[in-house]
């Protein structure tokens, strides 16, 4: 069974995608920047920006049935090599001991300019 999560964002109906599928077990999460849907703002700072990434990754796991804990596999995003450093600070700050299977990747730009990181996750479902 497929069952999709929505995360508040204006972005996925009108580009057809949801912020996170859950199938066989896992919780598959888009590519997620750094704004606050609720107010539609984004941080000027990159870790800022990181910050707010897992604090809407971690809402959408938890209303998956999952969380931060069973993340197996994270992909990070980042348009300036010179701030990979204070995103991967953040991400090992907020993974911990979880230690997912990362890769973190410098790309040219993202979908807006203000966008400075973008991270997505998989994760298995919380044991019932």
């Amino acid at each position: 069974m497929r069952r999709r999560i929505d995360g508040g964002s204006p972005f996925e109906a009108a580009y057809g995608y949801s912020r996170a599928v859950v199938q066989d077990g896992f919780v598959f999460v888009a590519g997620t920047t750094g704004y606050d849907y609720a107010t539609m703002t984004m941080p000027a700072d990159v870790a800022a920006q990181a910050e707010a990434c897992w604090r809407t990754i971690a809402a959408v796991l938890a209303e998956a049935g999952s969380s931060l804990e069973q993340v197996v596999r994270t992909t990070t995003y980042v348009t300036d090599r010179a701030e990979a450093e204070a995103v991967l600070a953040v991400g090992g700050r907020v993974m911990g001991a979880i230690r997912p299977a990362a890769t973190l990747v410098v790309v040219a730009g993202l979908l807006r300019p203000e966008m400075k990181v973008e991270i997505e996750v998989t994760a298995a479902l919380a044991a019932r």
